[in-house]
């Protein structure tokens, strides 16, 4: 059975709504109010992007949806977990000072901002789930014991699992640090010694230091027994030196983000509802300290009480586009074609769609119904 999806485009003008007026109607005809009781807790998952990063979800859009649970007697904070990597979101205080910097105050967004995992990312439970990769994964405590949860997805590309929507933020935000090494632990990157000029910045930006060089300048070395697989070390290398074995790996990686998800709803069945911004649509994640330009056309806002149908939704509402020249993408610019597979074509990014309607997350088939003036 198909799932609903509702759906608001990006005109505005004189003779349409803002888009801020829209995402209040979208709260409304999701039903969103049904998913908390009065004055009950309800966590907006968000991401509050890095330093030097422009792609997360703009405050003021926030708001409105912030304002929307507040009028409808619910009790809304913005919540996060601390990153894996080494950058400005690694402990909460790093965390909060970048959700500040980013736009996200109560003065701005309306509500309080809280990191869920705690100062170092140590604050979790562990969530039976019985799956293929993990019996147990370890969700953030401030997240676990929210009622229910309104998740915010800014929809982009990812170097690991190709796109990201609303179940990477669902699996791989909710989860502390130590699930998040849980997740990335089959992503075990190489370094291509032909291409490594030494210049040590993954050295930098290795969390756990199982990159090292004998001498100033040589070849960089992986010690695989050390590396959490983090992936930063790939992303931070600018002559493209280090390399991850996506086809086998990325699969895996995407499942156990997947069943990490399902452990951050399990306790709020018919209690959670996702939005997903495909704006903006980088090829890179909001987690790099930048943000490049955008492969597609901005499309619009989605809503659903169906992470996958809204994931699904998403994807095939940017592969309607026509791509952008002169971006990350270098081939499949035509309408229908796969926009993420011209950017990264050795990563299959629909196995964590394929894999959530496994383990009944939500179906990928849906009813995409547009909210108009």
């Amino acid at each position: 059975m198909a799932s609903q999806v509702y759906f608001t485009d990006m005109r505005a003008g004189s003779h349409n709504e803002s888009l801020p007026r829209k995402l209040r109607r979208l709260f409304d005809r999701a039903e969103f109010s049904k998913l908390f009781q009065k004055r009950e807790l309800v966590a907006v998952k968000i991401h509050f992007g890095e330093s030097g990063n422009l792609g997360f979800i703009h405050p003021v859009l926030v708001r409105q949806l912030v304002d929307k649970v507040k009028e409808n007697q619910g009790k809304p904070f913005l919540v996060d977990t601390n990153t894996l990597y080494v950058g400005s979101r690694s402990n909460s205080v790093d965390h909060l000072e970048t959700s500040l910097k980013n736009g996200f105050s109560y003065a701005t967004v309306g509500a309080p901002v809280i990191i869920a995992d705690g100062l170092f990312g140590k604050n979790f439970v562990e969530v039976e789930i019985n799956k293929k990769h993990f019996k147990k994964v370890k969700i953030a405590s401030d997240i676990f014991n929210a009622p229910s949860m309104l998740v915010m997805s800014h929809v982009k590309g990812h170097i690991a699992t190709g796109f990201g929507g609303a179940l990477k933020n669902l699996g791989m935000g909710c989860g502390n640090r130590g699930g998040k090494q849980m997740m990335h632990s089959v992503v075990k990157p190489e370094v291509n010694p032909e291409k490594c000029t030494g210049c040590g910045t993954c050295l930098k930006w290795c969390p756990v230091e199982a990159i090292t060089q004998k001498k100033k300048k040589e070849k960089a070395v992986i010690d695989r027994d050390l590396c959490i697989g983090c992936g930063e070390c790939t992303a931070a290398c600018q002559y493209e030196a280090i390399k991850i074995r996506w086809q086998s790996e990325t699969d895996q990686l995407q499942e156990r983000m997947v069943e990490f998800a399902l452990g951050a709803v399990t306790s709020k069945e018919k209690k959670t509802g996702y939005m997903n911004f495909v704006i903006n649509v980088t090829p890179d994640c909001d987690c790099h300290s930048w943000s490049d330009a955008p492969i597609v056309p901005d499309v619009g806002v989605l809503a659903s009480t169906d992470p996958v149908a809204l994931d699904q939704a998403s994807l095939d509402l940017i592969n309607r586009q026509t791509g952008l020249v002169g971006t990350k993408l270098t081939t499949n610019y035509t309408p229908g074609q796969d926009k993420f597979s011209g950017i990264r074509d050795t990563i299959d990014h629909t196995v964590q769609l394929k894999y959530a309607e496994e383990i009944g997350l939500g179906v990928r088939s849906y009813e995409l119904i547009e909210i108009k003036p």
